[in-house]
């Protein structure tokens, strides 16, 4: 049983905000709540006050499609990022993650946000995020917006960039421009719906046939998700082929930094980050070249 807290329910995100204000660290909002409510049985955490903040799905629950930029609310559920065939046809790495994602009644539920800003190191949207340079947009008193990119949103293990008066209300991911492009997903885990021992993500922007840019990004091999600036200089300019998967995935493995856990040993964990790094380059460059 959690311990005892009051309940308030926020029907906007300036009075969400108001009310973060003036309940400062004691209190935290819930959406799907399907992270923090386990947490909160459990007492690994305790808060005087929850703030629901499901009301907010007409104003911030959208995928908006631009010429340079997809918008996503932080509001949308999973299982409107999996429905979406116009997000699909973008970022095909989004359907990918969420296939793998917990179950029909966690997807229903949870949102993009509270995925986030949980910030899990096991992560499936926090890595596929990563993976495509997302950045996001942190709502304030006043109606102050700054804008953060996801290496500098999770600061720590379940610990963000939004201070105790903010709300995350958007997430932003860059169009490239480039003959080909695709994105592609892939977890291992103990069983179906779990939380990843290992999960990648992989961007690819093919022109000329060859690699104008290429990004990776691994969950539950750190403290936090991880992105790979190593791997994208290593792979610009050069034809996609085994050679540049196997090149990508050694230095995949030499970059995490996993902890043995039940869930493995830290020397699986750095086997599956090279072998998830090379299958989901490879899938991406296909689905790039088709």
């Amino acid at each position: 049983m959690p311990a005892p807290f009051e309940y308030e329910r926020a029907t906007s995100v300036d009075q969400a905000i108001g009310l973060l204000e003036r309940l400062g660290s004691s209190a935290r909002l819930v959406a799907g709540g399907h992270s923090l409510l386990p947490m909160m049985k459990l007492r690994l955490a305790n808060f005087e006050y929850l703030i629901d903040i499901n009301d907010l799905h007409s104003e911030l629950g959208y995928i908006q499609l631009g010429a340079d930029v997809v918008r996503i609310g932080a509001m949308t559920r999973h299982r409107e990022l999996l429905e979406s065939d116009e997000l699909a046809a973008v970022f095909p790495i989004f359907r990918d993650a969420e296939r793998v994602i917990a179950d029909p009644i966690v997807r229903n539920r949870g949102t993009l946000g509270g995925s986030l800003c949980q910030a899990d190191p096991s992560e499936d949207l926090s890595a596929v995020c990563t993976t495509l340079d997302a950045s996001c947009v942190i709502r304030g008193p006043g109606g102050a917006e700054r804008i953060v990119s996801m290496e500098e949103f999770h600061v720590g293990p379940y610990e963000t960039a939004v201070a105790d008066n903010e709300i995350l209300v958007e997430i932003r991911i860059p169009v490239k421009d480039a003959q080909k492009t695709s994105s592609a997903y892939a977890k291992v885990e103990r069983r179906a719906g779990d939380w990843a021992v290992v999960s990648a993500g992989a961007a690819v922007w093919l022109e000329g046939g060859r690699f104008a840019d290429a990004r990776v990004g691994l969950a539950a091999v750190g403290p936090n998700t991880t992105g790979i600036p190593e791997i994208s200089a290593a792979l610009r300019g050069h034809e996609p082929g085994e050679d540049m998967y196997e090149l990508a995935g050694a230095i995949a493995a030499r970059s995490c930094d996993p902890a043995t856990d039940l869930r493995g040993s830290a020397d699986y964990k750095r086997h599956l980050a090279n072998e998830l790094t090379r299958r989901t380059l490879r899938t991406a460059v296909e689905r790039a070249r088709s």
